[in-house]
Parts: C-alpha cells; structure tokens; sequence
C-alpha cells in the first residue's frame, strides 16, 4: 500500500482520495478551504492545509483549478501549490512522486511544474524525485462513481519505473490502461477528449440549426448519422439539439486551449468557431427562456413573482 497525498480537494480531488483509500491506500487531503477539510474530517479521513511529507515515498496528486483565463488557461492556483509541494521536497529526504491530474496544456509538466519543484526543493527530477501526467476523466455528478470504474487511465511519464509504479496503483479498478513516454502526451490526451466532446456537441447544433430552418428533426438526423458514421464509444452524448456545452469542463478547456495554440503559433479555426456556435446557443437558449417567463408572468398575473423563478441573467 502506497502513502498518498491529495493537493487539491474539490470534486476530483476528493473522487480521488476517496478511491484510493478504498483500496487500503494511507491518504491525505491537502486544501486551503476550512470547510472543506471539516468535512473531510468528519467522513473520517486525513486532512490538512499544510503539505508535509514523511520519509517514506509518497505519491502526491496535484488536483488543483485550472481555469481559462484572458489569454488561456489561469495556472496561479497550480503553481501556487506546486511551490508548497517543492517546499516539502526539500524539507524531506524521501524520494516522492509527484502526479498532475488537473486539466493542462501540454508541456505544462515540463515547462512550469518542474523547474518550480525544482527551484524550491533543490532537488532535480530523477534524482530527487518523480513527474508524471494522469489526467482525469471524472463526470462531476458521478466522480466517484467513475474513478471506481475508470473507462480509461492514462498516464505519462520519461521514467518507465515511474509509469510501472502509476499502473499498479491503478490496477485493481480496471479498465484498459494507455502510456506514454512523455507528459506532454498525456496531457494532450486530455485537451483532445474535452475538445472533441465540445466540438461534437456545437457540431450537432450548427447542423440542428440548419434542419429547423429547412423544417427537419434536427435530432432525428443526428440520431441517424451517429449510428452509421460515428465512431466514439459513446454514439448519443451531445447530439440533442438546442442544448450547448456548458459545465466546469468543456468551457474552460476550449477557451484555455485556443489561446494555448494562440501562443505556440498555431491556428485553429475550427476551435474558434465550435466556442463561437456555443455562445450562439446558450444565448439562444436566454432569449427563450426569457420569452417564457414573460408569457408566464402575464397568464399569472400579479402573483407570478411568487411563481416564477428569476429571469437568466446574460452575465
């Protein structure tokens, strides 16, 4: 059994923390909101605002916020807590890994996450200790639930002892398991899977958009093309028209990648428009639902403040 350390413990933190411990693994959760380690601590685990590593090897799980922010992603929470994570490196003699699984642009392992570790333990990975990429695939509403379960588990690393050590941690929850040689891969692999969720969903709409016009079942089609054309496992996510993306996920990671590739010198049109067509429709979707509370007010009359919910804000 291995120890283990949760930076980070929101939703796929906890998932995480709990998974592990269900499988006999020492956990500790590491978080900065008091309310959120009470409540750790009153479901029986370890909780903590301050990362302290034993001699012992460690493995420590970055679980941190990941934001988009005005010209990609926003990493000051991850880099806040990498910088935690170094300090206590260096003030152990142990040799710790160190895993992200927050949703990154690629090289973000390499470029930022180990020259801080390095910079504030004074030690050199490989020597001191390890990195590694296991992104996540968690559904917020069944985080648990899927990390119990995995469908996937991917995970990246340059030391195959590193990748050898991550696979057996995972093992015994199953699913098929895919490595790489590189962080950047894995992290890449995660970019794709948010993209091209949100590219499928704004997909579907731009077309449900064109059969409304021409007086078709938008869904109808979509439900025909998926079964003969469509290769993902899951043929029915994101097809019904009129819905756009929303969530803590595919938001963030198609704006925080645009401006990823913005910054390396790569185009990506496509991109563009798939967040372009989703803030079609989630205005769309405003100007409806504003539409119906309007009718529902007139029909109640004078009571309807009571009966009807706030009209959707456009901020």
């Amino acid at each position: 059994m291995s120890d283990v350390v949760i930076v980070g413990s929101g939703v796929v933190g906890t998932a995480t923390g709990k998974g592990l411990a269900s499988a006999g693994h020492a956990v500790t959760f590491v978080d900065i909101n008091p309310q959120r380690l009470e409540e750790l601590r009153a479901e029986g685990y370890e909780a903590t605002d301050r990362i302290e590593l034993s001699e012992e090897p460690t493995i420590v799980f970055l679980v941190l916020p990941t934001p988009s922010g005005p010209t990609g992603y926003d990493l000051s929470a991850l880099t806040a807590g990498v910088s935690n994570v170094g300090a206590a490196l260096g003030r152990s003699s142990g040799f710790h890994t160190v895993v992200l699984r927050s949703t990154t642009p690629p090289g973000t392992c390499d470029d930022v996450i180990r020259p801080i570790l390095e910079a504030t333990s004074g030690k050199t990975e490989g020597e001191g200790f390890a990195l590694a990429s296991n992104p996540e695939f968690l559904r917020a509403a069944t985080a648990l639930e899927d990390f119990l379960s995995p469908a996937m588990t991917v995970i990246g690393s340059r030391s195959t002892l590193t990748v050898q050590r991550l696979v057996e941690l995972f093992r015994p929850f199953g699913g098929p398991v895919r490595t790489f040689s590189t962080t950047a891969e894995a992290e890449l692999v995660k970019c794709a899977h948010n993209l091209f969720n949100a590219a499928k969903i704004s997909f579907w709409n731009e077309l449900w958009l064109v059969a409304e016009h021409l007086g078709f079942n938008g869904d109808e089609v979509a439900a025909t093309v998926a079964i003969s054309s469509e290769g993902s496992t899951n043929p029915q996510y994101g097809i019904r028209g009129g819905a756009p993306y929303g969530g803590a996920c595919l938001p963030k990671d198609t704006v925080g990648f645009l401006g990823f590739a913005r910054e390396i010198g790569v185009d990506m049109p496509l991109l563009s428009a798939v967040i372009e067509v989703n803030r079609t429709m989630a205005h769309r979707v405003r100007v409806e639902l504003a539409e119906v509370t309007d009718h529902v007010e007139e029909l109640l009359g004078p009571d309807s403040e009571a009966l009807v919910s706030e009209r959707p804000s456009d901020h």
